[in-house]
């Protein structure tokens, strides 16, 4: 073969190759562009919704009072002991019931004064500092102290009974040390309830207040008790009115009484206590400005005292049950399940060996009738409900 006849089968060969080449060339470019348009087509995510499920909170809780803790001289005797006095057994016979409520009211008629400045009985009452000891273990915790005989041993008594129940953590209210504690809203919270505290009375027995010194006891003014209603409006939940009014010995309320009770719950109280009559007196719905539930119990009655007979040696302890509600639409109260649990001052010859008991079981101590007695008072209580 010649050489002219080599050299053309190698340029046609090497062409052949060039040109087998450029075809596999293209075809794998054209084979790219086409994956990578289908890598660029993939769709997008379709859109999430999300719900958020509206949360309710409610709590409750069971408020209680009982009535006045009047400590005559035949009580404090009868609690003497050699190194003091201990009331505490006086109260043994209740202290389960009285554990019950979440927040219990007592209506500390009388000063704690103590010894050093004299103990002493109707009409000018001073009592041992111990009876607050023996609230606190009964299972009070809070009492009220603006009633008629909160200046029976003038300012220095107030102080004296303050300072004591500031000693032993008894919250108090109604009685002040000065301006500035006074216009302290007496506030108590249970399961995130906050229940504000108000005490006031009709007088003082006829006592003056020192001049330039208002703010040592609470004297019923609707303006004044308007104003502290409605700033405790802005910091509580519920609102508790104590209030010392109507006629002793009587067991239905005046027309003052009633007019009264209105006005506060028109204004913003929740719940209101009576005291002073020293004998029970029912309790009942009020309907408010705003259309909603108020209670008001018009007197307590007695709940530890030397009084005898008529009535004024059975007491008790009223309840009531608070639901806070928090939803979407906002905050709201709800009163439900008034309820009363009558007591008898039992004792010996009215002197000695003083005991609180349920009324229902009285007739294991000697009252006659006691079970019709009960019922007659439960009617009495609760029958306008």
């Amino acid at each position: 073969m010649s050489k002219k006849t080599n050299l053309f089968i190698s340029i046609s060969l090497c062409t052949s190759l060039i040109l087998f080449a450029s075809f596999l060339i293209f075809h794998m470019y054209n084979e790219s562009k086409e994956k990578e348009q289908i890598i660029h087509s993939i769709q997008a995510h379709a859109t999430k919704q999300c719900f958020m499920e509206a949360k309710t909170y409610s709590e409750i809780i069971t408020l209680g009072a009982i009535g006045d803790i009047l400590i005559h001289d035949w009580v404090y005797n009868d609690a003497k002991t050699e190194t003091g006095y201990d009331f505490t057994p006086m109260f043994q016979d209740v202290k389960t019931l009285l554990q019950q409520p979440d927040i219990l009211l007592a209506n500390q008629e009388t000063i704690l004064g103590g010894t050093k400045i004299g103990i002493s009985s109707y009409p000018m009452f001073n009592s041992p500092q111990e009876v607050g000891d023996a609230l606190i273990d009964a299972g009070v915790d809070i009492v009220s102290t603006a009633n008629n005989h909160s200046l029976d041993k003038g300012e220095r008594g107030i102080i004296a009974s303050l300072d004591y129940m500031d000693k032993i953590n008894l919250p108090n209210v109604g009685t002040y040390r000065d301006d500035s504690s006074k216009q302290e809203l007496q506030i108590l919270t249970n399961k995130r309830i906050k229940v504000a505290y108000l005490s006031y009375t009709y007088g003082t027995n006829g006592i003056p207040v020192p001049s330039g010194k208002d703010y040592l006891v609470n004297l019923i003014d609707k303006e004044a008790m308007k104003e502290e209603i409605h700033r405790a409006n802005n910091k509580a939940d519920v609102i508790v009115m104590s209030i010392h009014w109507g006629n002793e010995y009587q067991r239905y309320p005046t027309v003052d009484q009633k007019e009264l009770a209105q006005f506060l719950v028109d204004e913003g109280v929740d719940i209101i206590f009576g005291h002073h009559p020293h004998v029970l007196q029912p309790m009942e719905w009020l309907t408010t400005a705003d259309g909603t539930d108020a209670l008001v119990v018009y007197s307590l009655g007695n709940f530890l005292s030397g009084q005898n007979n008529k009535y004024k040696d059975i007491g008790g302890m009223a309840t009531i049950n608070v639901t806070k509600t928090i939803d979407q639409s906002g905050t709201s109260i709800k009163l439900t399940n008034p309820n009363f649990f009558p007591t008898y001052v039992y004792k010996v010859n009215k002197i000695r060996n003083y005991r609180i008991i349920p009324l229902e079981n009285a007739g294991n101590f000697g009252m006659e009738n006691a079970k019709g007695k009960y019922e007659e008072i439960q009617q009495h209580m609760l029958g306008n409900l």
